[in-house]
């Protein structure tokens, strides 16, 4: 029986020195820098200062450690990356710094599982290299989380695919050299087996930005979630990723540990409100006595422990579920941390701004831009009620209707089975009376 919580000495010793580098070496660079130049490979910062800093990280041999040796990472399984990821998301910088950033790290994976040589050497290598940024391009305007409403077609023209659509929120669309692009190829079938991807260089005539889309906050046209329509853009057969139709077979194979490190990331920026939390509340005296005194405050503080803690432990659970079956048997596991993700960011973050006072909500504390996050986790790889139905679909064929009129559990039938099966000792007791 093996039962665990522990972490073996080596990777802790890994963990720490991640931990220490992220905290003096990366994270200034989220107070220099916006974190919109994460993905603008050709802004000085990422020559100057990101790839000193990238040359370190790889000769610890952390570099993009979700991927195989062969890929020039580790290999690692979800375990592992999960509790990477959960320092990693103390910065916006350092999953560039390590090699894992998505989108980059989910489409590095596709191609690295499905593309042909010739695609691995064009687009893979220089991803893997932290030289290009790429575009995961699938949403579209009117689709919202349906696909089956996807317009976006593709169409053989003689030698050439022929694509025509629009997509919506096609992020760093406007940094990337090239797009992974999820077009219907064959209307007369299911979505699920019509749908086929393609690489799409960015510089592709009939690639055109409408406008450049920004979250919450931020002001109109300088945001970098791009929608992007597809006029008459031709790119050769070579361009197909997998097979025509596989699309959403290819899409699963980066979905289930993206979520996994999503959420992790997203433990190491609850951890971060919450050491904002206690801080505050230990440097802050109201009516004669610390925050930190009023059992309101100790409350609030024992339910952001409580939850940090059980999602950590769900997440490491769902990412142990996947190293020892796949990413399919474990989607209920996947689910289930998806679901979890956006309240547990949402109510940890909100309790560390409300600690805070006015500076907490202001442009002065990291915390409103942190809370912001909790809605875009909530949409971000399908929304929370789609992941709550694949949750409850799973469960549910673990479980039967009951036989009869009256559930399973109902006392009086389950009384007289009992009854009947002690009916030799009923007697007896009976009989002694």
């Amino acid at each position: 029986m093996a039962w665990d919580f522990s972490t073996e000495p080596e990777f802790q010793e890994k963990l720490d020195w991640i931990a220490e580098f992220v905290k003096t070496e990366v994270e200034p660079l989220d107070l220099a820098f916006s974190s919109h130049l994460v993905y603008d490979k050709s802004h000085p910062v990422h020559e100057k200062a990101v790839r000193p800093l990238q040359d370190e990280v790889k000769a610890r041999d952390l570099w993009a450690c979700h991927l195989g040796p062969d890929l020039g990472g580790k290999g690692y399984g979800q375990l592992k990356l999960g509790l990477m990821n959960e320092i990693l998301g103390r910065s916006q910088w350092a999953p560039s710094v390590f090699g894992c950033q998505a989108p980059d790290s989910g489409n590095a994976e596709i191609i690295a599982h499905y593309g042909t040589d010739e695609q691995k050497e064009r687009y893979l290598q220089p991803l893997l290299d932290g030289r290009i940024s790429s575009c995961y391009s699938m949403t579209e305007p009117q689709a919202g989380a349906d696909p089956q409403q996807f317009r976006c077609r593709g169409e053989r023209d003689g030698d050439e695919w022929v694509i025509n659509g629009e997509k919506w929120f096609s992020s760093n669309m406007r940094y990337a050299s090239f797009a992974i692009v999820m077009v219907v190829t064959d209307p007369d079938v299911s979505v699920y087996q019509g749908t086929s991807m393609f690489l799409v260089p960015t510089d592709t005539p009939g690639v055109n930005i409408v406008r450049n889309v920004g979250l919450g906050g931020e002001p109109e046209g300088e945001g970098s979630h791009a929608y992007v329509r597809y006029e008459n853009v031709r790119v050769p057969p070579e361009n197909l990723l997998g097979g025509e139709g596989q699309a959403f077979v290819i899409a699963q194979t980066r979905l289930g540990g993206g979520r996994i490190h999503h959420a992790m990331r997203t433990i190491g920026m609850c951890q971060r409100a919450f050491d904002m939390m206690c801080e505050r509340v230990l440097s802050r005296t109201t009516q004669g006595e610390l925050l930190a005194k009023k059992q309101m405050v100790q409350d609030a503080i024992a339910e952001s422990w409580i939850q940090i803690l059980q999602f950590k432990l769900q997440v490491l659970h769902a990412a142990w579920t996947i190293d020892n079956s796949d990413g399919h048997k474990a989607r209920t596991e996947i689910a289930g941390v998806k679901v979890a993700t956006p309240k547990v960011l949402h109510d940890v973050v909100y309790r560390a701004m409300h600690a805070h006072g006015a500076i907490g909500v202001s442009n002065e504390m990291p915390l409103a831009a942190m809370w912001m996050a909790a809605p875009i986790m909530g949409i971000a790889d399908g929304p929370t009620e789609v992941h709550k139905v694949t949750i409850a679909r799973q469960v549910l064929k673990g479980y039967e209707a009951a036989d009869g009129l009256w559930p399973s559990a109902h006392l009086p039938e389950r009384r007289a089975e009992a009854r009947e099966k002690f009916a030799h000792l009923l007697d007896l007791e009976v009989g002694n009376l």
